[in-house]
Parts: C-alpha cells; structure tokens; sequence
C-alpha cells in the first residue's frame, strides 16, 4: 500500500470527545482498530500511538505545538501510521502501554507517546514532547526502523517479554483478612500524614497532593470499628485542608483534580467526575458520622455541582478542562481589581480578604485561586458575594466538557448519591441516583453485555471492564437497600455472574484481570490490583461481591462470600507492603472484619424513625434493609417485635437480639471489634 492510499483523519466518527478534539488535525489519526493494525503492517511503518483524556491540560499542549502543525503531521504521516486513543474509553490498551512507559522512562503521565511494531510491540515509549524535541523524534525512530530494524524487533520483543512478567495482579491465596491487618494498615497510613497541611506527600516537597478519597473512607470505617480517635483526627485535618482551600470551587462546589502545591492552594483544574463522586461518599459519610456542618456543607455543594454541571440526559460526563480558550484556569481566579469590579468597593474588600485574594496572588498573572479558610461571620452576604461573583465568572470562556458517559463512574456517582441523599435527608440525591442507575441500563446494557461508555445516547464499541461491572453493581445494590425494588438486586447479581465467569482468574482463586477473557486479545491482559485514582477493579469487586453476598438467597450467597473472601485474601500483601496503595481494598477490608454489619429493620419503610436513625448510623460498608417480614433475606423470619419496629443487628452470622429504640440500635452499632 502506498502512502497516497493511506486514509486520512478518521476521529470525526468516534464516540469519544477527546478524540472529536483531534477530528481537524492535519494528522492522519485513526481509532485502535485490526483495519488501523493491518494498515501499519501493509505499510511496513510503524505505529505512533498517542493516549490521552479530554480533560488533560498537557494533551492540549502538545496538540496545539505539534499535531496542529502541518510540518510535524507531515514527517507524522510520511512515515507512521498515527493512532489516538482516549484512556478513558480504551482503559485496556493505557494499561498495557502504560507500563511499557514507566518501565522505559521511570515515569508515566498523559499526553503518553509510544512507538509500536506494527503487531503492537512498544520499542520506544515517553510522554509529552515540545515540537522541536518531538520532530527529532520522529526523525530517528524513523531512520532506526529503516537502518536498524533487527534492533528494533529485538528490543521490542524484550520489553513484551518484560511487561508479561510483569503482569502477574496480586498473588492469591493468602490468609484471610483480620483486624490486625487492616489496624497495621491504617497505623502506616497515619504515619505518611502531613500532619501540618492535611493529606499525604506524593513527592519531595510535599506537592502534588491528590485527595485521598478511598484512604479517607477507609479511616472513617476504622474509627467506626475501633473508636480510635487518630484515624478520624486524619479525616477531619485532610476533609478541612482540602474543603477550605483552592482545591475546592468554593463559588460553585466540586473539587479539582489534584492540588499543585502541599498547601491545597492551586488546583490543577480538571474537575473529574470519579473525584467529585468518591469525595462526595466521604465527605457525606463524615457528616453523617460527626454532624460537622463543614462536612454537611461540602457534601451538599459537591453534590450540587454533579448535578448542576456533569448531569446529562439522567447521567453523568466524565469532566470539565483545566483550560478555558487555551489558558489554564482562566474561569476560576480573581484579583482584587475584580472583585471590586463585580461587588463593589466595600464588598469587593471584604470578599478578597474572605478569600484570600492578595496582590501578589497564589496563581499566574497576580490572580489568586478563591480560598475560604475561615467561616464568614456574616452567612448572607456571603452567599450575595458568592451570587453575584458566580454569576460574573459565567460570562469569563467556559472549561470544556467531556460529555462521554463511562459506566464506571455512573457506578461511583450512584453509590454517593444514593448514600449521601438516605443519610443526610436529600431525597433529591436518591432520586437522581435512580434516575442514573435506570439510564446506564438501558443504554450500556447491551445484548446482555455492558458496554465501557457512551456519547449523546449513543453506546460505544468499547467494552466494559472489571471496573465498569463492580462500581455500577455496588451502586445497584445500593439502590436495592435504598428502595427495597427488587430488579436492582437482579441487576447486580447479573453484572457480578458476568464478571465471575469472564473476569475472575480461572488458575488463581481470589485473582482477577481488568479485562475479559472473550475481549480483545492486546500484548498482555491487564491485571493491575493498585488503587488509583479510581479505586482497582479488583478492591471494587471484593466490594460488590461482599455487599451482594448478604442480600441475595442463601443458595446463592456462598459463591459470592467466598469469592469476596479469596479476593480479599490476596490483598493482604498489599495492604502490609503499601497500604496507600489500597485505600479502597482497606476501605472494604474494614466492614469485611465487622461481618460486614448487617441491619434489618422490620417496619413500613415509608414511615420507620428506626429505619431512618439505622441509615444515619450505620457504619461504612454496612448492608441496611428496611421493610415487612420476609421481604428480604435479611428480614426472613425477622418481624416486628410486639407491634413495634425491631432492628435486628447481625454480624457475619451472629445477631444480637433485636432492638425497638434508636438508643439502643446506637448502642448495639457502637461496640467496637
């Protein structure tokens, strides 16, 4: 095939907006596809492939230094077949290559640049590269393939040989999880704490800073278990630190990516759904467990902003940019001037000392990012600043919007909302969870499969991963607990048979991989068991498995007990060598030690104070029913008790003798294990 035959740019077509950003480029990109692989093979070229995410400030940079630049799409096209892929449609395939990058360079990060065989075996690997750099790339990657070519297939077939070892997920087979394990666990994660600025360091100097979501949630459930006061000091120091300073839009609500310096103060401003989602579980579990108007607060207005800016259609795009007309964070930050501008002289004042807004400034250009580090002593001219200043930033250019639907963090969005409208009171938050759950089903659900995502309610080719099974399955059974319906029970069962059958390690019971057994066969088949910034698909099936495991028919209970045990089991390793690692495998190992906790409430669940003080009280991780005798397996057999409402408290498969008062069901939950 010659050159002239090659197709030109084919992303106006994808279901990815990330992708549609590249559809004008003079780059003659193609999807990943066997057509884009059998290309580079009769062409005898290379493959360039580049991953990146709608919401990625450095993709953009490279995109507009290079693939816009009709030199560097020449030397681009001449001599490479070109592919893009969004890693958050293709988790699969920035998985593979991935790994390939960190080990070549030691480092990964997105825009992620590899140079593959036409087979798909990496050779070289990097991330973002300025033009100058990136054309002297091209150019000897391309004079290496010509002059060099035993080299290259050489080396490439090592670096697969390496990554194959590699790929190996977490052992198997260990003990079975114990409280000293997860105590051991959060003592460690106590230890990495900055106990001055909140967090933990992920770097020398202390920055960036990303929240910590999954471990947070993981201390509240410890303090639950053991009363310890330390581990609930941690969340409150991390949930202030964060709430109070710029990684919070403290105009609008919603958190940003990850915090640039140690102080919270300058966001990298992607807001991403799966963050806002995972933080509004923790932040509404914390008010819910302490009553802190802080946290009540910053739940609500998280909340708020899932539904006022990432809702579509019933369910939620994946981000809003970092970049608005091509400047990072131009939306967002404020100088004094400014304020005074929109408020006024006295107003304005007031508002730049509210917020920190300083001459200097914290951000480029002396602007500063909008910080509240104290409480306003007057709550009604706060909220009239706050008005006016939002409605003010509404004119400035808009962040981009990723609309892509990816069922993963539906799942993530489902399971806050739900547990944060039953625990503190919003009716509003549940029925959006509802309304979510019903449209993820209906339109990624297909032929009995589920799909990765969609775009405009239209479903893509993409299929679902673990990760996409597990998270939209806890969600569905909490819709189960919430409603008491039973075709959300149905539903999830459904999704956690599949991911048993296609998902689980058939040699290595407790072992999963991230990708199905009956999908695309890539260079290796993922099975990363590391908590990120989404938890692992592994830790979030550990979770469904165990929540569904006590909801479902005892015929049926044994094989998801068991294989949430074995699961479990083999992330005793990790939670020993690198707790942080494990946030959410620790978050789930918690409730696993105390049962999980189980509730029953026998009652009319549209009318029970019992049940409602059960949902408020009950510990993270904890499966609550409420509803007659015998409408749920946890109620089989469990009625009222001399006409009044009776909570029976189990757990594993030890009960207490039921309780009729909300005094004595907090008692009962209190014991600590």
């Amino acid at each position: 095939m010659s050159r002239a035959d090659a197709p030109r740019n084919t992303l106006a077509s994808a279901t990815s907006p990330y992708l549609r950003q590249h559809a004008d480029n003079p780059v003659h990109w193609q999807q990943w596809t066997p057509d884009a692989l059998a290309l580079a093979a009769a062409r005898d070229v290379p493959i360039l492939l580049s991953i990146g995410y709608a919401a990625c400030h450095w993709c953009h940079v490279m995109a507009h230094e290079s693939f816009e630049d009709a030199d560097v799409a020449a030397a681009m096209n001449a001599d490479f077949v070109c592919i893009k892929v969004d890693r958050e449609e293709r988790p699969d395939l920035d998985a593979v290559y991935m790994n390939a990058t960190v080990a070549l360079t030691g480092q990964g990060g997105w825009p992620m640049t590899c140079f593959l065989t036409p087979d798909g075996r990496p050779f070289f690997c990097g991330t973002y590269y300025p033009k100058p750099s990136f054309l002297e790339l091209l150019a000897a990657v391309s004079e290496t393939w010509r002059t060099r070519r035993g080299e290259v297939e050489e080396a490439s077939d090592h670096i697969s040989d390496e990554l194959r070892t590699m790929a190996s997920g977490l052992p198997g087979g260990g003990p079975a999880v114990a409280p000293g394990v997860c105590d051991d666990a959060v003592a460690a994660v106590l230890n990495d704490e900055d106990v001055v600025n909140g967090g933990f360091a992920n770097a020398p100097g202390g920055a960036p800073k990303f929240p910590p979501s999954a471990l947070l949630e993981a201390l509240l459930r410890n303090h639950e278990r053991t009363g310890a006061d330390a581990p609930l000091a941690t969340v409150a120091r991390t949930g202030q630190a964060m709430a109070r300073g710029g990684l919070y839009d403290q105009l609008a609500g919603g958190f940003a990516r990850y915090s640039v310096d140690a102080f919270w103060v300058v966001p990298h401003f992607e807001k991403m759904l799966y963050d806002n989602a995972q933080l509004l579980r923790v932040y509404a579990h914390w008010a819910r467990r302490t009553r802190n108007q802080l946290a009540h607060r910053i739940a609500d207005g998280t909340a708020r902003f899932m539904l006022d800016e990432l809702r579509r259609d019933g369910m939620f795009v994946s981000s809003l940019d970092a970049d608005a007309a091509g400047e990072e964070g131009l939306t967002y930050v404020w100088t004094p001037g400014q304020l005074r501008e929109v408020l006024g002289e006295s107003d304005g004042r007031w508002a730049a000392e509210l917020f920190s807004v300083s001459r200097d400034g914290t951000f480029e250009g002396g602007a500063s990012v909008l910080q509240l580090r104290g409480d306003p002593d007057d709550t009604a001219r706060f909220e009239r600043v706050r008005t006016a200043l939002l409605a003010a930033r509404s004119l400035r250019p808009q962040p981009a919007r990723d609309d892509k639907v990816v069922t993963a963090w539906n799942g993530l969005a489902v399971t806050a909302l739900a547990e944060a409208g039953i625990g503190l009171g919003r009716g509003e938050y549940v029925d959006a969870a509802l309304l979510c759950a019903r449209r993820i089903l209906d339109l990624h659900l297909v032929s009995g499969r589920l799909r990765r995502s969609s775009l405009g309610g239209v479903v893509g080719d993409s299929v679902a991963i673990l990760e996409d099974h597990a998270a939209l399955a806890t969600g569905l059974l909490t819709l189960h607990q919430a409603t008491g319906e039973r075709s959300w029970l149905d539903n999830a069962t459904g999704l956690l048979d599949l991911a048993l059958d296609h998902f689980a390690d058939p040699d290595h019971e407790g072992r999963w991989y991230d990708v199905a057994d009956d999908a695309e066969q890539l260079l290796l088949r993922p099975a990363d068991p590391i908590d990120g910034a989404t938890p692992a698909g592994a830790s979030l099936v550990a979770e469904a498995l165990q929540l569904a495991a006590h909801l479902v028919p005892a015929d049926r209970a044994q094989r998801y007990a068991a294989a949430a045990e074995a699961t479990l089991a083999g992330a005793t390793v990790l939670l020993a060598r690198s707790p942080r690692a494990g946030g959410h495998w620790l978050a789930v190992a918690e409730a696993a030690v105390r049962g999980p906790i189980q509730i029953a409430v026998a009652c009319d669940p549209a009318a029970s104070e019992l049940l409602d003080a059960a949902r408020r009280l009950a510990p993270g991780g904890a499966v609550v029913v409420g509803g007659a005798v015998d409408s749920s397996e946890l109620l089989i057999d469990r009625p009222r008790v001399d006409g009044a409402d009776a909570a029976y408290v189990c757990r594993g498969r030890t009960c207490d003798l039921p309780v009729t008062t909300v005094a004595d069901l907090a008692a009962a939950l209190e014991r600590p294990v």
